[in-house]
């Protein structure tokens, strides 16, 4: 099942790494032996994808383009919050991408950065305190329209489950690290809630993450998420590194990087979709990864014409900041 590359297999990749190990081993026997092995390795180690269906209720939910409001609408309201995924069904969105951080005290909470100082009127990091000081801070402190939030809270995952549940969203909740604690609490979340299995996605720039999210439970909708050269530039395309030493590094990694996630790890994870930055998706993108069985949502997706064509054209998902108006691109 699903071997070649006309059935979105790995005939490609693995020609690719027989031919690298000839030229590295000289040896047609050495290549072919250690291509076989990393094969037979992924073989085995690999997890068989949800059926397509799966993934389809979460993408669209309602037979149509879906419309996911990043961090809850952060535009539209203060991000990660259960004024956002209010607001966000007041407007329109199909679902809610919801970002997982952690308390000194191990609850989980919904909060992008590791710090609390950009969003909200505290500073520090997150991890470095407790739930109850966490609860104190005004999470619309900085927004532009905090006027009209007054009297939010940082929410607790479960809060903003219930709440996406309630406004009848999909979830698509994004862990950026944390993986032990991340997969021990979405376990229990969808025990709890046995409806998120048909209503929500994991998704995560971290392979490991989606990887151990499949080992504890198979039956859950995983996701990559993937910007190129995200490891050597920021999201507007300016150097993380002023050191050109460290820098080449770094491009190195990031096309290293790029080319396992599209060759090799969405196969060993058995992901369902691909999460992919906007400028990096075009029509023969998406049937790539159609003949793979994985759908494609496109991130940040922020103006009236950007939306139109990936509606009315591409005709795929994507996950924005506002439902109400166009706004700057967000990394």
């Amino acid at each position: 099942m699903w071997l070649w590359e006309t059935q979105g297999g790995l005939l490609g990749p693995f020609s690719f790494l027989l031919l690298l190990f000839l030229l590295v081993t000289r040896s047609p026997c050495n290549a072919c032996l250690f291509t076989g092995i990393l094969y037979l390795l992924l073989r085995l180690f690999s997890f068989e994808p949800l059926p397509a269906r799966r993934a389809l209720q979460v993408l669209q939910p309602r037979d149509r383009v879906s419309a996911i409001a990043h961090r809850g609408g952060c535009h539209d309201a203060p991000e990660n919050t259960l004024a956002a995924i209010r607001q966000a069904a007041k407007n329109g969105a199909t679902g809610v991408e919801l970002d997982i951080e952690f308390t000194s005290d191990g609850v989980p909470v919904l909060m992008h950065d590791n710090t609390v100082d950009r969003t909200t009127d505290g500073t520090g990091r997150i991890c470095d305190l407790t739930f109850e000081q966490i609860r104190k801070l005004n999470p619309a402190a900085n927004h532009r329209l905090r006027n009209d939030f007054p009297n939010e809270k940082i929410p607790t995952l479960r809060e903003g489950v219930v709440e996406s549940l309630n406004q009848n969203l999909t979830i698509f909740f994004d862990v950026k690290g944390h993986a032990n604690k991340a997969i021990d609490a979405l376990k229990k979340i969808y025990m709890e809630f046995p409806q998120l299995y048909n209503t929500s996605m994991v998704c995560s720039f971290l392979p490991e993450v989606i990887y151990k999210m499949r080992q504890t439970d198979r039956n859950v909708v995983t996701a990559l998420t993937h910007r190129p050269w995200s490891l050597s530039h920021t999201g507007d395309g300016k150097p993380r590194y002023d050191n050109m030493w460290k820098l080449s590094t770094f491009v190195v990694l990031d096309i290293l990087l790029d080319w396992s996630m599209h060759n090799v790890l969405w196969y060993l994870c058995g992901i369902s979709a691909f999460l992919v930055q906007k400028d990096s998706i075009s029509p023969n993108y998406l049937k790539k990864w159609s003949a793979k069985g994985i759908q494609v949502v496109g991130w940040t997706v922020n103006t009236f014409d950007e939306k139109s064509y990936y509606e009315s054209y591409l005709g795929s998902s994507y996950i924005t900041d506002s439902m109400l108006e166009d706004c700057p691109p967000h990394y």
